[in-house]
């Protein structure tokens, strides 16, 4: 039997058009089994949500985080690994949500 040629994107990407990888560098989102080299799949259509993995731009500075809304008061992009504490942010900081994490890619090399 011969199967048909995989491709990744299929399984992967749900919006073309808004969707982008981005190559980890770090260890603080570890604890949620995404590790420094993988590569994630960014999908920049969806809405975040309440513990969504998002990455942020803080600062200028790209970063992977889980998001935490609080009610009227803004938002905590929250590492997975202990030892790193929460950016805390809220409207007149410089911070924009750039997209949400759909998956991951990881190479074994």
């Amino acid at each position: 039997m011969v199967e048909q040629p995989l491709d990744i994107n299929d399984y992967l990407v749900d919006h073309p058009e808004a969707t982008f990888y981005v190559r980890v560098q770090g260890d603080s989102m570890e604890g949620v089994g995404i590790f420094s080299g993988d590569i994630l799949v960014v999908d920049r259509s969806l809405e975040p949500q309440h513990s969504s993995i998002v990455v942020a731009a803080v600062f200028g500075e790209l970063v992977v985080k889980r998001l935490e809304i609080k009610a009227g008061t803004g938002f905590l992009l929250v590492s997975a690994q202990s030892g790193y504490e929460p950016i805390v942010v809220n409207e007149n900081e410089d911070c924009t949500i750039w997209g949400v994490v759909t998956g991951s890619v990881r190479t074994f090399r």
